[in-house]
């Protein structure tokens, strides 16, 4: 994962500052929207012949897929161990903020989507980003997007595709004996990471339906034994649940032996939260979009559910998991952090996913492989869920083709394979070179297209209360229509 933000610490503040904005301009969407999402995701008010590809619960199971990978479990590693367990506080904090984020972009996502006549579906952001920056002129909107879209296929080939394919090699042959075990010779990272890449090609030459089917499947599994490997840990040590989270308080005030005291804290928790959630940078409502409905703002509460299965459950579930068995490795590099903040020294290297290994080995020495098999199920669907995320942006800057796709599909392959060969510190630098480009433009796009936001949300609501979500609703166009008056728009 991506190392303290002290030397990026704008994105930090422009992800989190609009989060609480839209939280305010929406009137707290995510806590008075709860059982509307619940229920949009139970299917209560769809039908078959709507408009998109996927369902509402798999539109969710595969933005999640792209969320809930290793940033949950080597992310939360490094966020309690550079930034101590007050961290926790911090990620939950931007978590819940936003939840308020992803219901604005989902739904102008799904708004101002197109829909081909294949039935295949172009959506998210290089859809919204051209109408909100279009009082720029045509010129200015499209580079913008083009720039964007650059920002996501490099970001999703670097955070969401190479680190979950060195991390996954490292758990992989740590568990099996290391450097002396079956994947420590020279070339096994080489084929390891073909492989991952083969299985990783099969699922997504099938399109967003084959990802729908397989990330439906492989999310509520790997969610379940990954919480159910958490909740062991804490029970085994559940009488030291009340001093973990006494920690966790105190360290988000008070923080002892933080770099950068408590605005460090606060730093890397909130850098945490916005790398696993991602939330504000425009890659969720790629996969939101191609839901069935015709009612845009119903896939915003269904997407305001991802920050909180992803960092207010899942994170905080890792990070008590590890305060609590405070392994060896995750008390020795503590101390090194303490060090070089009471001596003004140079930051250890972060820890990644070998620390919260060690944290359930402490309980049952083999559950280290129950975390390998879902540290591999987390990666596999990250992996597929950002493949697809790239293509729509190749597919944006380049052009769609069968020969376009293929070579996009080959290139994303070959960036999974060397994710497994480099080093962790060379996969973190890329990642993180995107990831402001990304927030920035998207974040600034949703802020001009606020209003037409909140008109949906209202008339939706209405609708709701009134009984008419079996219906068209009440000032709401068909996704056909809206694409038509935007195209003559232009």
């Amino acid at each position: 994962m991506p190392g303290p933000l002290a030397d990026l610490p704008f994105v930090v503040i422009w992800l989190v500052s609009w989060a609480a904005i839209i939280t305010v301009y929406l009137g707290f969407i995510q806590v008075r929207g709860l059982k509307t999402s619940f229920d949009v995701v139970r299917g209560t008010y769809s039908h078959e012949d709507d408009p998109g590809e996927i369902s509402h619960f798999q539109a969710l199971s595969s933005a999640v897929s792209g969320t809930v990978g290793l940033g949950n479990i080597a992310g939360v590693a490094v966020a309690v161990t550079m930034g101590g367990p007050g961290a926790t506080f911090w990620m939950i904090l931007a978590g819940l903020l936003g939840m308020a984020t992803k219901f604005a972009e989902c739904t102008l996502g799904v708004k101002y989507r197109t829909i081909h006549e294949d039935g295949t579906v172009s959506g998210g952001a290089f859809q919204y980003l051209p109408v909100a920056f279009s009082r720029f002129g045509r010129i200015p909107a499209r580079v913008l997007t083009w720039m964007f879209g650059l920002a996501i296929f490099f970001f999703g080939v670097a955070g969401g595709n190479m680190f979950q394919s060195n991390q996954t090699y490292t758990i992989v042959r740590d568990t099996l004996g290391g450097e002396e075990g079956p994947l420590g010779g020279p070339g096994a990272a080489l084929i390891f990471g073909v492989l991952l890449a083969t299985g990783i090609a099969i699922v997504i030459i099938g399109g967003v339906k084959s990802i729908g089917r397989v990330t439906g499947r492989l999310v509520p599994a790997m969610g379940i034994i990954y919480l159910l490997s958490c909740l062991v840990v804490i029970a085994v040590n559940i009488d030291h649940v009340p001093a973990a989270f006494g920690e966790i308080i105190d360290g988000a005030f008070s923080p002892d032996g933080v770099i950068g005291g408590v605005v460090g804290a606060l730093i890397i928790g909130f850098q945490r939260a916005a790398f696993s959630n991602e939330a504000g940078l425009g890659s969720a409502p790629i996969a939101h979009s191609a839901v069935k409905t015709r009612r845009p703002v119903s896939e915003g509460f269904v997407a305001l559910l991802e920050p909180f299965i992803d960092t207010v459950v899942i994170c905080t579930m890792t990070a008590l998991t590890i305060v609590i068995a405070a392994p060896q490795s995750y008390t020795s590099l503590r101390a090194q952090v303490a060090e070089a903040a009471a001596t003004g020294g140079e930051a250890p290297a972060p820890g990644g996913v070998t620390i919260t290994a060690e944290a359930f080995a402490t309980v049952l020495p083999a559950w280290d492989y129950v975390l390998m098999v879902a540290v591999f199920l987390f990666a596999f669907s990250t992996c597929i869920t950002w493949a697809y995320y790239g293509e729509k942006a190749w597919h944006y800057m380049v052009g769609r083709s069968r020969v376009g796709d293929m070579i996009y599909r080959l290139i994303f392959c070959g960036f999974t394979t060397a994710g497994a060969v480099l080093n962790l510190t060379q996969v973190i630098t890329i990642a993180d070179s995107f990831l402001f480009v990304c927030g920035f433009i998207n974040l600034l796009g949703v802020a001009f297209l606020l209003p037409k936001i909140r008109e949906e949300m209202r008339l939706y609501l209405a609708d709701r209360k009134a009984g008419r979500l079996d219906h068209l609703g009440v000032g709401e166009e068909s996704d056909d229509a809206s694409v038509t008056a935007r195209e003559q728009g232009r």
